[in-house]
């Protein structure tokens, strides 16, 4: 039996269960293979109808003794299932959650969600003429799902850990420094963050992945809002700072995602009830530029680590200078 036809036995059986019978799967069909999720689309008969659904399976890579890794944010399950709930009750858009996996469902963590219509490649959506019409209202929509988000009682989700700025800088820094693989410009780059860091800032829920690539999107804007494994508690601005990190832009012209402009995202997220602190923005899109090149290292390295080694991973890990470029870019006219 291949993978896909043990998926499909096992998603036949938790349909019926839980969803509704008699759970047959057709169209099962695997969309991913990312570092921590593989996504399955798929189809299930659910009484006379036919039900588009997905399946998200998370496995995270365990870390070693000692491997600082093991402190990045991560969320999955049924963790990840309650903060899409609130998510849902405090109106953003997200995928309805129909079923959780359970250990005796024999796929491992993860969830079934119902499965929209829409685009969610980030080329696509910053340079595709279809969504043309609905490019020049997407910068606005994130600010006002942004200031939904960071509005959001950090109580109703007790299981999400702190990660404001000095943690994640030194969190980044000791990754780095665990590749034993020096790079000058990072190491200029980890200078100038410690320099810039926000030494105080408000908390709130933290998306922490929120960029173009990201969302599905049609021709009404974003229909929901994807890939919250690794939301935490931390300063709001690094959703904003992030969002405009020039690596989500896809080889789109404007500066958030590709696709609109700061005035926008800044003045619906105001406009929303959030407040924008553009020193703390801009902190967070260099920082960003920084945090992906490490990540791209991340990535590259994996194989070495227990991870998994594959052309996907490997041409990621390549592009570690890239970011390194915007973030000197960014910062060039920064006043220290």
């Amino acid at each position: 039996m291949s993978d896909a036809q043990a998926v499909a036995a096992a998603l036949a059986s938790v349909v019926a269960a839980r969803i509704g019978r008699p759970g047959d799967v057709s169209g099962l069909t695997r969309l991913t293979g990312g570092a921590t999720k593989v996504t399955w689309s798929f189809d299930a008969r659910v009484g006379d109808a036919s039900e588009p659904l997905i399946l998200q399976q998370s496995f995270p890579r365990p870390a070693p003794a000692g491997d600082p890794m093991a402190a990045l944010p991560r969320i999955a399950g049924a963790d990840e299932a309650a903060l899409l709930g609130v998510a849902a009750k405090a109106e953003i858009p997200v995928a309805t959650v129909r079923a959780t996996l359970v250990p005796e469902d024999g796929l491992g963590v993860g969830l079934i969600t119902e499965r929209l219509d829409g685009e969610t490649l980030g080329p696509r959506i910053a340079r595709d003429a279809r969504f043309a019409g609905v490019r020049p209202r997407l910068a606005a929509q994130c600010g006002r799902v942004l200031a939904a988000l960071h509005r959001i009682d950090p109580a109703s989700a007790p299981f999400l850990i702190e990660h404001g700025p000095a943690t994640q800088l030194a969190l980044y820094r000791a990754i780095y420094e665990s590749f034993d693989h020096p790079q000058p410009a990072l190491e200029i780059a980890f200078r100038w963050a410690a320099a810039h860091a926000p030494v105080s800032a408000p908390t709130a829920v933290v998306h922490g992945d929120f960029r173009n690539g990201n969302f599905v999107v049609g021709a009404d804007g974003i229909r929901a809002v994807l890939d919250w494994e690794i939301a935490h508690l931390g300063d709001p601005m690094e959703d904003l700072g992030w969002l405009c990190v020039k690596t989500w832009r896809f080889g789109g012209a404007a500066p958030v995602g590709g696709f609109g402009s700061r005035e926008a995202l800044f003045s619906a997220y105001e406009g929303a009830g959030g407040v924008v602190d553009r020193a703390r923005v801009l902190f967070w899109e260099a920082f960003g530029c920084v945090k992906w090149s490490v990540m791209c290292m991340m990535k590259g390295q994996g194989g070495h680590r227990g991870g998994r080694r594959d052309l996907e991973q490997l041409a990621i890990g390549r592009r570690a200078e890239e970011p390194l470029w915007d973030f000197f870019q960014l910062v060039h006219e920064t006043p220290d």
